[in-house]
């Protein structure tokens, strides 16, 4: 599969499960709405969650989407912070912001104070698909 037909597979919102260290270096491991951008994913957490302290203290993170046995996309990487509450915001953070309200809706929570949204920049990225033609059927106009 193309990166280019991957990007089209994998438009829109897409469920990753994501693995984060603790402190005693055990594994933790959650889902988050991915949203693959420009080759890397986008995904958020409530700013007071587990997950966003384990991802302030160790920014290490693995991330797989998964469609049965017919995808797989695996992420090794670290996750960037996009709108940190007392600093300054990612340069392209408005630009993704209003997509995300755009997804999501204005007024699905206080996108200020509520939700901290990181970027993964990969170190390492792969995908599988065994069936590439199923997809790029599913892709043509």
């Amino acid at each position: 599969m193309t990166a280019q037909q991957l990007t089209h597979v994998l438009s829109g919102m897409c469920t990753l499960a994501l693995s984060t260290v603790t402190a005693k270096g055990e594994p933790r491991i959650s889902g988050v709405d991915g949203h693959l951008l420009h080759g890397k994913w986008l995904f958020g957490t409530a700013r007071g969650s587990a997950k966003a302290r384990h991802l302030s203290a160790r920014p290490a993170v693995s991330a797989a989407h998964m469609r049965g046995e017919d995808l797989g996309v695996f992420t090794h990487g670290r996750a960037e912070i996009l709108n940190p509450h007392d600093g300054e915001p990612a340069e392209d953070w408005p630009d993704l912001l209003a997509y995300l309200k755009d997804f999501y809706g204005e007024d699905l929570f206080d996108w200020d104070n509520d939700v901290v949204y990181y970027r993964l920049q990969p170190h390492w990225m792969a995908a599988y698909a065994p069936d590439v033609a199923k997809f790029t059927a599913l892709s043509r106009p």
